[in-house]
């Protein structure tokens, strides 16, 4: 192993900070909650006033499509105002088909129980989907699969509390979906929005606090370009002192030597 492949001591005392900085981006922080929540819990506000469908749905469609428009007017990212724009609009779409309210909340169950077994399949299978979500925002990709091993194994236990986090939240929901009505369903949903998802970040930040830094391969990269370039340019140096050098030396091998042309050749001894 490389000095680059090792974390150094100081890297791994700054492993705190930089964990907190890049989940707080992964997971869009307090705003990302706030997006997740609105929606769904207009909707079930909503219906729980006045028992229609239409425009609870309605309402929960809008708003989430103001997030969107309010982070573009902002000029920042929308990827998690988005997410929540599919998730409530195959939800209206889903309730609207079959003219129950209840399944305005199972896609998201479904995602929910979908991206559970995701967790735990990919991190029997020795990619662990935490590893894939945050290597990028580390600026490690995937250089934690196997050149650093400490940081591959936390990523793996987060990856099982995900999972083992999501599939709870599962069982405790699709009996629900059975058994409770709309509004029953929907207030325990919004209750398990929040709670779940802080323990799942906050065992993660746990983990990956204690592993050792990431390997920023975006640096090794261009440490890399910028040594290639300066041995190029060594090169092209020491090409150009060598220049006249090779000049001279043809030029010696062209004339041949000299004294054999001006004296007609070498002199023989008398015997």
């Amino acid at each position: 192993m490389t000095s680059l492949d090792k974390p150094t001591e100081d890297d791994a005392h700054d492993s705190r900070a930089v964990t907190e900085a890049a989940l707080f981006e992964a997971f869009g922080g307090l705003r990302g909650m706030i997006e997740t929540v609105l929606p769904g819990l207009l909707f079930v506000t909503i219906y729980t006033v006045n028992k229609d469908l239409h425009s609870a749905a309605i309402a929960a469609l809008g708003v989430s499509v103001l997030l969107v428009v309010v982070r573009l007017v902002m000029k920042d990212t929308v990827k998690h105002a988005f997410s929540g724009v599919f998730g409530v609009a195959f939800g209206v779409v889903f309730a609207m088909m079959t003219g129950n309210a209840k399944d305005f909340y199972l896609p998201g169950m479904l995602y929910t129980l979908g991206l559970g077994l995701a967790y735990i399949i990919t991190t029997l299978a020795g990619v662990p989907l935490i590893g894939l979500i945050l290597g990028p925002v580390f600026k490690e990709n995937l250089s934690w699969r196997t050149r650093n091993p400490g940081r591959k194994k936390a990523y793996a236990k987060a990856s099982y509390a995900w999972g083992a986090i999501l599939l709870a939240k599962c069982a405790i929901l699709f009996p629900l979906y059975w058994w409770a009505d709309t509004t029953q369903l929907g207030w325990v949903l919004i209750a398990l929005k929040i709670p779940p998802f802080l323990l799942a970040v906050w065992l993660t930040w746990v983990f990956l606090a204690k592993a050792p830094a990431p390997i920023d391969v975006f640096a090794e990269m261009e440490a890399e370009e910028k040594a290639e370039e300066e041995r190029r340019r060594t090169a092209e140096r020491f090409g150009d002192a060598m220049e006249p050098l090779a000049d001279e030396t043809l030029q010696r091998l062209t004339d041949g030597p000299t004294d054999s042309v001006e004296s007609g050749g070498p002199k023989h001894r008398k015997r």
